[in-house]
């Protein structure tokens, strides 16, 4: 890592490990420069995608309208995102908010190695839909590249297969931006972690506003 690296400020003890401890000094401004950098860029993605959030949450409340169902997605730290996405919809937080039926393709251990054993990992996902879905559904994926290769397959399929999709990306969206779901929301930056951080923010308000949009109340 040289010093022109933009990361360098953020973490500046991710060096070859040397005999010095980095200084407390040193540890409590890199964990000021984060707090920073999370900030700027929620509020880069709010002030460039609100209405794309919006529309987003609308197409969700829309699946709920005619009776469909909400299947979620992911890989490591997306695959928690995708359990989390899940559970708000199954097990509202909000009083007077009612449970809505969301299915998290991740859980079922068994059925995820036996497909990546038997066909291959990039069908995990899509096996699934085949079997699960019906057209009018909705289905959320999330990918900090927007390249996993077993997300691609399932929105390739859910688009077949008639269902809403809406995908949460980071960097420039790669794959998921160029397919033409129904809504793509992309976090643009290159760090990991600040494109996670930034995809809790966007399916909490996904979920709140579509809560909103179901119950024709005031926004909260």
């Amino acid at each position: 890592m040289t010093g022109d690296d933009p990361l360098d400020g953020l973490y500046p003890f991710l060096k070859p490990v040397s005999d010095h401890a980095p200084s407390a000094a040193t540890l409590v401004a890199s964990v000021r420069g984060k707090a920073e950098a999370h900030q700027a860029v929620i509020g880069a993605f709010v002030d460039a995608h609100a209405e794309r959030v919006v529309a987003a949450a609308e197409g969700i409340a829309d699946v709920y309208r005619k009776g469909g169902r909400l299947f979620t997605m992911g890989n490591g730290g997306s695959s928690c995102d995708a359990a989390h996405v899940a559970v708000e919809f199954l097990h509202p937080v909000t009083a007077g908010r009612p449970a809505l039926e969301a299915i998290n393709l991740v859980a079922d251990t068994a059925m995820l190695t036996a497909v990546g054993n038997d066909v291959g990992f990039d069908h995990v996902f899509v096996r699934q839909l085949v079997a699960r879905a019906k057209p009018g559904d909705g289905l959320i994926g999330l990918s900090t590249s927007g390249n996993s290769a077993n997300l691609v397959r399932a929105f390739a399929k859910a688009r077949e297969m008639g269902l809403v999709t809406i995908g949460l990306a980071g960097t420039a969206g790669g794959e998921m931006a160029a397919m033409g779901l129904d809504h793509c929301l992309v976090v643009e930056t290159d760090s990991i972690h600040r494109i996670q951080e930034c995809h809790v923010l966007i399916y909490h308000l996904l979920w709140d506003l579509a809560h909103t949009s179901l119950s024709g109340g005031p926004v909260r």
